[in-house]
């Protein structure tokens, strides 16, 4: 029988003093209340009650046994409300990993201000462009942008799509002028992505069709913010994310060009372990992610 099971019954008939009482209050006959203390009895070597026709009172080692019994129960319940309590607070570290642009664009002030309300989380943020292995890399959440493939053993929540757009400062285009069809941009100076996988096209629509422009990159940078650096600087035209450009633009310091044309918004998801039970920290976070985020994406400087 389960001891902690058995504890239990013998307190009651401790303080009821009547095993027909206690099978009454616990929904089980006499006869297994009475095999409760039996087998604590013979586990101890000792008896603990004397028994009666009518009624059962404590032995002097029943006595001293039952105070322990209430105290290591009391200890384990509190043990329980503990473990409740673990899992209701969020709590411990959390890695959240995501592509450069949008992490250091959307999801570090949203770390931010998870952290303020749940500052009994630790969030390492992992950046990069390459897709991570989860479970190599133990992370925890991670945002995925454009159509993903093998997502099967992944929970996914989609967030707002991923705009891009093209631009280039007043100076580029009092310089070389501006461009009026996406056919134009073959014939300007581009700013664009250098790493393995960089088409020398840039993908536009027209009329909802993909249309493919050939672009001629004057200066290749893997970073986001170095390609802004020089679009600022009058050096060419840039597409990049929305979300990267998005104050430029307010405050004029970089001109939307060929907005009839820009590419399609690429989706948005914020993936977890299907086969893991989500922690509390895990919850919150992808919670606030899908309320902050589930309709436009913000830009916080």
């Amino acid at each position: 029988m389960n001891k902690l099971e058995s504890m239990a019954v013998f307190i009651r008939v401790a303080e009821k003093g009547s095993f027909a009482a206690v099978a009454e209050e616990a929904g089980i006959s006499a006869t297994m209340v009475g095999l409760h203390i039996k087998a604590l009895e013979k586990l101890l070597g000792v008896r603990l009650l004397h028994r009666t026709t009518r009624r059962q009172s404590l032995t002097e080692f029943g006595l001293s046994y039952y105070q322990r019994c209430c105290d290591i129960l009391s200890r384990v319940e509190e043990a329980e409300l503990l473990a409740g309590e673990l899992q209701a607070t969020p709590r411990g570290r959390l890695r959240v990993a995501s592509p450069v642009t949008f992490g250091a664009h959307v999801l570090s002030p949203l770390c931010a201000d998870f952290l303020t309300q749940y500052p009994q989380v630790n969030i390492e943020l992992v950046l990069s462009d390459v897709i991570p292995d989860m479970a190599e890399q133990a992370i925890d959440i991670a945002i995925r942008i454009g159509e993903t493939d093998n997502i099967n053993a992944f929970f996914a929540r989609s967030l707002a799509p991923y705009r891009s757009v093209i631009c280039a400062s007043a100076s580029y285009l009092r310089q070389y002028g501006v461009p009026q069809r996406p056919e134009d941009l073959s014939i300007h100076r581009c700013l664009g992505f250098a790493h393995p996988q960089a088409s020398k096209c840039w993908t536009l629509q027209s009329d909802g069709k993909p249309l493919r422009i050939p672009v001629s990159l004057c200066m290749a940078v893997n970073n986001g913010e170095a390609l802004r650096a020089a679009a600022l600087k009058g050096l060419g035209i840039i597409m990049q994310p929305e979300i990267l450009l998005a104050e430029d633009i307010q405050q004029q310091r970089l001109i939307p060009l060929l907005d009839a044309f820009l590419p399609p918004a690429k989706p948005v998801q914020v993936v977890s372990f299907a086969d893991r039970q989500p922690l509390p920290a895990h919850r919150r976070f992808i919670e606030m992610l899908t309320t902050q985020l589930g309709e436009q994406l913000s830009v916080i400087r």
